[in-house]
């Protein structure tokens, strides 16, 4: 047979296929309503994994792989159908739908905000663009702009959560998961490193660069030309501008932003010397209170998945299934518990989705703990 021929066989399986297809699902829904008439759970592992193996055998040794995973996608796809049959409205959702209708439509354009570090750090630079005229309120270190939202000092804080270079900031992932908090806007900002030092310093006199340890990752290839300049890492970049404005020594010098170098009178020995020219930062805005503006289509999400083999994919399966484009996951170790993890996802989709209400409507029965941390919008 030609490549044409062998077409048209396909084809007609495949018009059999869709007909089973529907057929199978047909009476998957026949059997949300029986499990629903009986009080019984939609997820049923055993009776899953004696049809995987069933099939796995009738399909034979060369075939077996494959058929596992088209049946697995099957089932995904069945309880997704099952549980949007027979659900109800959850108090998460419900929760969302009230903070859709209570948050005013305009964006704040002037709160108190928490920022980590003191002034010229690139988060009150974020600061400065995602609201109109803020008041900041600095903190020494990340966990202090959690607390301050928790406390209630600050309606909202500007937080450091991925670099385009040096990856995700996992000191705040970490934090996430022992604080309360909702992310109600996401800013990317373009970061360029500078090594500034005091008015008479020469590139060739300093021995020490002060700087934040993420923006030492962002500047690797510049230090290695420099292997004999010690670096040393302190809470902030523009902490690292202070103390060498305040040291008096013309021998050690800050990686810092142009904005620092006014700031603290210091001048640039060197001009971007981040490893990448679009090297861009990510910073999350949160708030005590859920808060979700018009026009969200991000939403972040964090769970603690069943440790045992095919977890994580059956989540994955279920947003392929129903169209989420997962734009960032994040693993993250929990304390005091070996080899379990917290998983971060970030997710494209509109809030007014039917697909975002059938997702969290579905969560709980997926992961073994689940929070939800918000929908939002990201400016650039």
């Amino acid at each position: 047979m030609d490549l044409k021929d062998i077409r048209t066989q396909i084809d007609a399986v495949d018009d059999e296929l869709v007909q089973l297809f529907v057929k199978r699902m047909n009476l998957s829904a026949q059997v949300a309503d029986y499990k629903k008439a009986n009080n019984m759970p939609i997820y049923i592992p055993a009776r899953e994994r004696e049809i995987l193996q069933d099939v796995a055998a009738k399909a034979g040794p060369e075939m077996a792989n494959y058929t596992r995973v088209l049946y697995s996608m099957l089932f995904e796809l069945s309880r997704s159908y099952q549980s949007k049959r027979n659900s109800e409205t959850t108090p998460l959702y419900q929760n969302i739908t009230a903070s859709i209708d209570k948050t005013e439509k305009l964006f704040p354009q002037a709160p108190m905000v928490a920022c980590q570090g003191v002034e010229g750090a690139y988060s009150q630079i974020a600061c400065e663009k995602i609201f109109k005229s803020p008041m900041i309120m600095y903190f020494k270190n990340f966990d202090g702009v959690f607390n301050a939202i928790e406390q209630g000092l600050c309606q909202y804080g500007i937080l450091p959560i991925e670099n385009s270079t040096a990856g995700s900031v996992k000191k705040v992932y970490d934090l996430m998961i022992h604080h309360n908090f909702s992310i109600v806007r996401t800013f990317r900002m373009k970061v360029d490193h500078n090594l500034i030092a005091l008015p008479g310093a020469k590139l060739a006199d300093i021995k020490e660069i002060y700087s934040h340890e993420q923006a030492i990752n962002q500047c690797g290839d510049f230090l290695k030309n420099h292997p004999n300049i010690k670096v040393i890492p302190v809470e902030n970049t523009a902490v690292a501008a202070e103390t060498v404005a305040k040291s008096g020594r013309t021998d050690i010098a800050a990686i810092a932003s142009h904005t620092c170098e006014e700031l603290y009178g210091l001048k640039s020995l060197a001009d971007s010397v981040q490893d990448e020219g679009n090297n861009r930062t990510r910073f999350i805005c949160i708030s005590k209170n859920l808060e979700i503006y018009p026009g969200a289509d991000k939403t972040s999400i964090m769970m603690i998945l069943p440790h045992k083999p095919g977890a994580l994919y059956k989540v994955l399966a279920r947003m392929y299934v129903l169209g989420i484009n997962v734009i960032k996951l994040e693993s993250r170790p929990l304390p005091d518990k070996d080899f379990e993890f917290m998983f971060y996802f970030d997710l494209e989709t509109s809030i007014y989705s039917e697909e975002f209400v059938q997702l969290m409507c579905e969560l709980d029965d997926l992961c073994e703990e689940f929070k939800y941390l918000g929908s939002y919008t990201e400016v650039v």
